[in-house]
């Protein structure tokens, strides 16, 4: 286990509502009881334009092997599939980190993988998608990721991604309502899953049927959404809860749905890293 850097805790940021402060007090009072629950792309990695190429910073992946024995529950919470953010952050080194994969729908835990069956309606979706786009004229440089459980039709390459996006989100909406589908909406990308792959839900089990003392997610994209406002919600049924955007100009409108912004994946890690240092101070300080 690495050792907290005890000046990391002289940088842990203050949340601007009393909400996330009454959260992240209760996170820091009571670690063994937290679940911290993070987004991968945005959030733990830099955005880049080849989804591929995504890795998690290191900075990130120290603070996750720094809290991952000391919180009840360390989790990544991503659209991608479980595997692929175990590669592409070297989860597999750090024992007892969960990683829910396709909003929810798969987990990964210590190597193993359970992964529910695929609707039918995936199938045609992914057989139809090439003919839907080329119906919608869309521009060059639109490309489709196959996560294998969902489709991610992305915008980024284009010459004018935001124009993209509306060009094409008509013939998608369809697409996803003839195949029984949710079409949802992220940076620059358009993104064809089942019913019920959700953050939100995802994370609500995740705290749920414990006895969790405080929750704790972190994301960057509109697709966290149904994630930050479950954070609300367990905070109005009684569970202190702290939601932080890694900050992005493409989705600033997330700005009021969180208590903390920080400066990106950068400030992702720094912030774990402050979090992991001030439960090392307190623990030292008790038994001292």
């Amino acid at each position: 286990m690495t050792t907290p850097n005890p000046s990391a805790a002289s940088r842990l940021p203050v949340p601007t509502t009393a909400e996330g402060r009454a959260g992240l007090g209760a996170l820091l009072d009571d670690p063994g009881r937290a679940v911290i629950a993070l987004d991968f792309d945005g959030t733990l990695a830099p955005i880049v334009p080849d989804p591929a190429d995504a890795r998690a910073l290191p900075a990130a992946v120290d603070a996750l092997r720094q809290l991952t024995p000391i919180i009840g529950i360390m989790a990544v919470l991503t659209g991608r599939p479980a595997l692929a953010a175990v590669e592409y952050a070297s989860l597999d080194q750090i024992p007892g980190v969960v990683v829910l994969g396709h909003y929810g729908r798969q987990r990964w835990q210590n190597g193993q993988v359970e992964t529910p069956s695929a609707p039918e309606g995936l199938a045609v979706a992914r057989q139809r998608l090439p003919e839907v786009l080329t119906e919608a004229s869309a521009p060059d440089g639109i490309f489709i990721e196959d996560k294998g459980e969902a489709l991610a039709v992305h915008t980024r390459r284009t010459a004018e991604p935001a124009v993209a996006l509306e060009q094409i989100r008509p013939r998608l909406l369809a697409l996803a309502a003839e195949t029984g589908l949710r079409a949802e909406p992220g940076r620059f990308v358009i993104e064809l899953r089942p019913e019920g792959a959700d953050k939100g839900i995802a994370l609500v089990a995740l705290a749920g049927g414990r006895d969790t003392s405080a929750v704790m997610f972190g994301g960057d994209d509109l697709g966290d959404r149904p994630a930050f406002a479950a954070v609300r919600r367990m905070r109005e049924s009684g569970l202190p809860g702290i939601a932080v955007c890694s900050d992005s100009a493409e989705v600033a409108d997330l700005a009021d749905e969180v208590d903390l912004i920080v400066d990106g994946p950068e400030g992702i890690a720094a912030l774990l890293a402050g979090i992991a240092a001030e439960i090392g101070r307190r623990s030292g300080a008790r038994t001292s």
